[in-house]
């Protein structure tokens, strides 16, 4: 990588026309549009061959055995029996804790997989001490083992009541399928060395309040670990609507502009310069959809710009509560017909959300997005610290500053900019292996941002500089 400390107006100009004419989709300066004609981001990243062999291990059939092992539980409510071996929450906790640790076998003593147990106090939805346990599955990375990704599904499961705890509850779809997809993601991922830690986790607590989540999140928070994203799948088994619709290439992925963590301070900053559309959470989206978005995963990741659906909450959200970047994948559009209903016959039709209406080669495909970024990110270097762009002085240049990362394979970094009106990255900017850049463009103008690169061509997702005076 060339070793650069300014780029000025007539060289960005010239690299833009010069990659317009020769219709460049590099990671060079493009034209202002976003995307290029097949769809593809400007900052998008090719799936590698170890990558692409990653995905081809994902097995649907697999992720249907697991769906039906835990919808045969009867009901996984958080209330229900944490010790009848059959039947109940405590049954589906000790087989998800069996399969993991199954998983585990294959990593070479590096996953971990633990309970993480606590008694929740009686609330609105929890009407007497109640123990609420996680299932974590923890696989470290080899070269820069304290920087974490987690991944999460919810085993606890309803029915219409949310306080029948007896009534047959089988939740294929909320969330079970969730569920398998973080199984077989340790599964497949156990095999492989990973450059930071990912966890995988089956989480309880959530119907009644999002507990599991926001104990794990607590935990983290307490240790001051470095968690760098997190992503909850929560009712991902089925590409079809209520009215009989399908889309089985989409998967939408939720995000939260404004982070809820800010500070009234940090949110009077963010409303001088711009930024809502540029939260951590935000552009970890976006590199999703750089990495997860293409033939090798055969899905479309459609970006929801909210922190969730209408009326609802996922577990990504105890993590956003306590600053760390996360984001819920959902199917494209809900069959609210089988959801959270008891198991019943109306009119010959069978009801309830049973394993029967869930679509197993989509949900291996949810799987495969969910592994191109979990891979990609630990992979790649981590976000970039310390981003600021310097506003002491009235200049129509932009002086940008960031902090050098840690990792062995780190090789430079990226600048990447578009107008404040676009919601991609328009041009990418190599600048080297440096801590600060200065580009001939007003920052009045554009948004900027910076990622890092490692050796072997991997990206980091963006971090969006704040300003300094």
């Amino acid at each position: 990588m060339a070793e650069q400390t300014g780029t000025s107006r007539r060289s960005v100009l010239a690299v833009a026309a010069a990659a317009t004419t020769a219709g460049s989709l590099g990671l060079q300066a493009g034209p202002a549009a976003a995307r290029d004609d097949d769809g593809r981001s400007r900052t998008a990243q090719e799936p590698s061959r170890e990558l692409r062999a990653i995905l081809r291990e994902i097995d649907h059939r697999r992720i249907e055995a697991t769906v039906r092992r835990l919808a045969a539980f009867g009901t996984r409510h958080t209330l229900s029996a944490q010790d009848d071996p059959e039947r109940g929450i405590g049954a589906a906790r000790d087989w998800i804790l069996a399969e993991m640790r199954r998983h585990a076998g294959a990593a070479g003593g590096r996953m971990r997989v633990e309970l993480q147990s606590y008694v929740q106090e009686p609330g609105p939805r929890i009407p007497q001490p109640t123990r609420i346990t996680n299932v974590v599955a923890t696989l470290r990375g080899s070269a820069s083992p304290d920087r974490l990704y987690v991944v999460s599904g919810h085993y606890d499961s309803r029915a219409s009541d949310v306080m029948d705890f007896t009534s047959d509850a089988p939740g294929a779809d909320d969330d079970a399928s969730g569920v398998a997809v973080v199984m077989e993601l340790a599964r497949v991922m156990a095999r492989r060395r990973l450059g930071a830690t990912v966890v995988f986790a089956a989480v309880a607590g959530e119907e009644q309040g999002l507990f599991g989540a926001a104990h794990m999140a607590e935990q983290y928070k307490l240790q001051k670990a470095d968690v760098q994203g997190m992503f909850t799948n929560d009712i991902v088994g089925s590409p079809t609507a209520d009215d009989g619709t399908r889309d089985p290439r989409t998967i939408r992925l939720f995000a939260e502009g404004v982070p809820s963590s800010e500070t009234p301070e940090e949110a009077a900053v963010r409303r001088s310069v711009g930024g809502e559309n540029d939260s951590p959470s935000r552009q970890l989206a976006r590199f999703v959809r750089d990495v997860a978005d293409n033939d090798a995963t055969g899905m479309k990741v459609r970006v929801v710009y909210r922190r969730d659906r209408y009326l609802r909450g996922g577990d990504h959200i105890p993590f956003l509560e306590r600053a760390y970047p996360a984001a819920r994948f959902t199917e494209p559009a809900e069959d609210y017909a089988h959801q959270h209903q008891d198991v019943r016959v109306q009119d010959g039709k069978q009801y309830g959300d049973l394993p029967e209406f869930c679509d197993f080669p989509y949900i291996a495909r949810v799987a495969r997005v969910n592994a191109a970024a979990l891979w990609s990110l630990a992979q790649a270097p981590g976000t970039p610290r310390g981003a600021k762009i310097l506003t002491a002085a009235l200049t129509n240049a932009t002086e940008l500053v960031w902090e050098r990362g840690l990792e062995k394979d780190l090789a430079g970094y990226e600048v990447v900019w578009r107008e404040t009106t676009a919601s991609d990255w328009t041009h990418v900017i190599d600048v080297g292996d440096a801590t600060r850049h200065t580009v001939d463009l007003s920052k009045d103008n554009v948004f900027f941002g910076v990622r890092a690169v490692s050796r072997s061509g991997l990206r980091s997702p963006v971090a969006f500089p704040s300003p300094q005076r």
